[in-house]
């Protein structure tokens, strides 16, 4: 891999370079596309077994195979695709509509003199009722509970 040391004899080019200088230089470009080559393929490899082992954990996820055992939901789609992307105009007519609202709500005289019980007043009116009160479950009566029980079957037998 090394230069063959040069002879004296040998003739120069127009650049100065001898034939063994060329070919030196020419086979040390040779070297340098070749190592850039396999730093490429070691890069590109390394990428790939990166997008095998995430594809690998995505199957691990997948639940789709589930899905003809749940039942299926027809409300949802009666009810139509929800608008999530919101582009400058619509968001630009949404403030303006919102904006009046404000203003007729402030401008309101029920609001004006009491905001809170106003406000309170139209959540009531718009949020759906709740019928069902959440169980709260005392531990005393309980405990209560299960200590008449006890002198209870024990009366019934000393009888």
């Amino acid at each position: 891999m090394g230069k063959t040391s040069s002879r004296s004899k040998q003739k120069h080019d127009t650049d100065g370079k001898t034939r063994t200088d060329r070919k030196f230089e020419k086979k040390m470009q040779f070297y340098e596309m070749v190592r850039g080559a396999v730093a490429k393929k070691v890069i590109s490899k390394e990428k790939q077994q990166k997008k095998r082992s995430r594809q690998k954990k995505l199957k691990a996820y997948d639940l789709s195979s589930l899905s003809e055992y749940l039942p299926e939901l027809k409300a949802s789609s009666e009810a139509g695709p929800a608008e999530f992307k919101i582009n400058s105009k619509r968001r630009n007519s949404i403030v303006l509509k919102e904006s009046s609202q404000l203003k007729t709500v402030i401008n309101h005289p029920v609001f004006q003199s009491d905001p809170l019980s106003a406000i309170y007043q139209h959540l009531q009116n718009t949020q759906p009722l709740t019928d069902e009160k959440p169980k709260r479950k005392d531990g005393k009566t309980r405990k209560n509970k299960t200590k008449k029980k006890k002198s209870n079957t024990s009366q019934s037998m000393e009888m």
